[in-house]
């Protein structure tokens, strides 16, 4: 099921497909986009989305 409420949190970062699903791979996050990230992540009531650190 898709929500995209990480989409609602950033549009660029979480864009949604033409099934209104998002398609992430995986990828580095910059630094200054790792708030945002982090929001997403625990907006995400499926808990589908991970963010892995070092």
């Amino acid at each position: 099921m898709g929500h995209a409420l990480c989409n609602a949190v950033s549009d660029e970062l979480f864009p949604l497909d033409d099934e209104g699903y998002t398609a992430l791979q995986d990828r580095d996050i910059a630094p200054e986009d790792e708030p945002l990230v982090r929001r997403a992540v625990d907006s995400c009531p499926e808990r589908a989305l991970t963010l892995e650190t070092d």
